[in-house]
């Protein structure tokens, strides 16, 4: 075998791999579907995630939420163990908050291993780190990779403000998980 340098950055992979070939197929639209929420530790973030989830089970025919995990570091994707629990107890998940650098490009990982995994999955992140979330999209070899951006903070939100957020962005959240969720 030749010899071969790893690029610790993971461009070389990014640059050789298909964009969006890894993304999960979305079905028409989430009646009766498991939802599994991520969460990433950070402030409000569970709180915004049970808000969504609730919706779309209230409003929007999700059979239940299945599964609510937080991250044990916000800063690093989930291991391949989580993802595939996640794919066994659960059809779409919803991802976030990315409000800091370091979780926002883990959640777009995240999401990203969830797509590949087969399980169509909504990022959300706060507009303050748009382009860190583009670099980690690049360096996992997706560089289309679509999130759902909020206005920046989010920890900072009253409990009465995070849940009108979760009610604003669900559109989108819809948009992302299914082909006719609106």
């Amino acid at each position: 075998m030749p010899n071969a340098i790893l690029d610790p950055t993971g461009r070389a992979a990014a640059a050789t791999a298909s964009s969006l070939a890894g993304l999960a197929p979305r079905p028409a639209d989430l009646t009766g579907l498991r939802v599994g929420l991520l969460d990433n530790t950070k402030h409000n973030a569970l709180l915004f995630l049970r808000e969504v989830g609730n919706l779309l089970v209230s409003a929007h025919g999700v059979a239940e939420v299945s599964i609510v995990e937080t991250k044990a570091n916000f800063s690093v994707p989930v291991d391949d163990s989580i993802v595939a629990r996640y794919a066994q107890e659960c059809d779409v998940v919803v991802i976030g908050v990315g409000d800091c650098g370091s979780c926002s490009a883990a959640a777009v990982a995240d999401g990203i291993n969830f797509e590949r995994a087969g399980l169509p999955a909504a990022v959300v992140l706060t507009d303050a780190f748009l382009s860190t979330g583009r670099m980690m999209a690049e360096v996992q070899g997706a560089p289309d990779y679509e999130w759902i951006t909020t206005e920046h903070p989010m920890a900072s939100l009253t409990p009465d403000e995070v849940r009108a957020r979760a009610e604003g962005l669900l559109p989108q959240i819809l948009d992302t998980l299914a082909q006719a969720a609106s």
